[in-house]
């Protein structure tokens, strides 16, 4: 269920469903033993990459302030919001029934806590589906995308506090408008503080119309979808939920919004928060309706929202989003890979960074060709005469991108990206 309540500045989403049962006893009883097929599936996909490749695991590892393997967020009325040692199991090598792909990256999600990125640039991950960054400025914290609830978003803010030294927020900041990236508001700073502290409240144009138009006037059917979508209701095991993908999963709790005191509508805005200078590129109709990125000059470090990711991104979310424009968000990745191209160290809105420029680069230009390569590819079959399922079984992804785990199908998936494209 959800509900939705107006507070003065603040929009406040009461957000329920099942979080699985109970996991520990490990209970398999109902759930149907893997194929043959898929277990020689499986087998073929870990004959077929280089699961052994530490580079990811060493990149999700670096910079660990601290650990956060036993948090467990509770909400207003006693339910878990966020239950981290539920993921306790994805740990060694990946069980016959696992595509051992997605086992990987799921091992990868599953290492969480505080990251230094940078310095004055840290992230807490692993206490929603997405990362909330901390920018240090000269008084105090600039906050990057809180989460999908107040509960974890101020869980997460506490935790941050007690490894570093806690400072005034300045500015808050929502890359764009999906409710994992703007729900956990209210866990940051109330309309109240916004107004008395003076505190930025940034995002892009048509920010808040994106956000109403999908969490409130959809709201209801797109929250059930949701539900399907990222296994809500499944048991937390090897053989129900193990991850999205994309994270875990979104924190089932009390969501809310902050209405932007500052709007970015042009590529190449620029602004100086709290001392920190940032320069902006403005991507609207890229992963949602309105978005940016934003460069750090003075710390040659690149935030790239949810424009790009480590993995393969929905071009038609399951949940029910607009249709994304493959081909647009492809040339909004050459443009960023260009604006920026002194980057020498990558963060983003999911997943773990990067380092190195040789290493910025390869990621943003194989993130662009994967979209632009699903783009073309479709379009020259559908021109040939193919219908959107027939495009679907017969499109694969040349060698160079499927061997890169970054561009595989986690969460997006090369077959329903290709019927997305074909509806677009």
């Amino acid at each position: 269920m959800k509900y939705l309540k107006l507070t003065g500045l603040a929009m406040v989403l009461m957000l329920s469903a099942g979080c699985g049962s109970d996991d520990d006893e490990r209970d398999y009883q109902g759930f149907t033993p893997p194929s043959e097929y898929t277990l020689d599936h499986n087998r073929a996909v870990a004959r077929s990459l280089p699961l052994e490749e530490q580079t990811d695991f060493e990149q999700a590892l670096r910079g660990l302030i601290a650990s956060a393997d036993d948090q467990v967020i509770p909400g207003q009325t006693g339910d878990i919001v966020w239950d981290i040692p539920a993921y306790a199991f994805v740990a060694g090598e990946a069980p016959d029934s696992v595509n051992p792909s997605l086992w990987r990256q799921e091992r990868l999600n599953n290492i969480r806590g505080l990251f230094e990125v940078a310095p004055n640039i840290y992230q807490v991950r692993g206490f929603d589906l997405s990362n909330m960054s901390i920018i240090v400025g000269d008084t105090g914290w600039i906050i990057v995308d809180p989460l999908t609830a107040r509960e974890t978003a101020a869980a997460a803010l506490a935790f941050a506090s007690q490894h570093l030294e806690p400072k005034p927020i300045k500015a808050i900041l929502f890359t764009h408008s999906h409710i994992d990236h703007f729900g956990g508001a209210l866990g940051i700073a109330s309309p109240e503080q916004v107004a008395e502290q003076g505190i930025a409240v940034i995002a892009p144009e048509g920010f808040i119309e994106a956000a109403t138009r999908e969490n409130v006037i959809a709201g209801i059917a797109m929250s059930r979808r949701a539900g399907f979508m990222y296994g809500n209701d499944l048991p937390r095991h090897e053989r129900g939920h193990i991850g999205s993908g994309l994270g875990s999963q979104p924190a089932i709790g009390q969501a809310g919004i902050l209405q932007p005191t500052d709007i970015i509508t042009t590529t190449g805005e620029e602004r100086v928060i709290d001392g920190v200078r940032m320069v902006f590129q403005n991507v609207p109709g890229s992963e949602a309706p309105a978005e940016f990125t934003f460069y750090l000059p003075d710390h040659k470090a690149f935030m790239g929202a949810e424009l790009v990711s480590r993995n393969m991104h929905n071009i038609y979310s399951l949940r029910g989003a607009h249709v994304r424009d493959a081909l647009r968000w492809s040339k909004y990745i050459d443009e960023a890979a260009k604006m920026f191209g002194d980057a020498e160290v990558y963060f983003a809105s999911h997943h773990w960074p990067i380092w190195g420029q040789d290493e910025v680069h390869d990621f943003l230009g194989k993130q662009r060709d994967t979209y632009k390569y699903l783009h073309d590819q479709t379009v020259r079959l559908l021109n040939n005469g193919y219908t959107g399922p027939e495009i679907a079984e017969r499109l694969s992804m040349p060698p160079a991108l499927d061997q890169a785990f970054a561009s595989r199908g986690y969460y997006g998936t090369v077959r329903h990206n290709a019927k997305a494209v074909y509806q677009m």
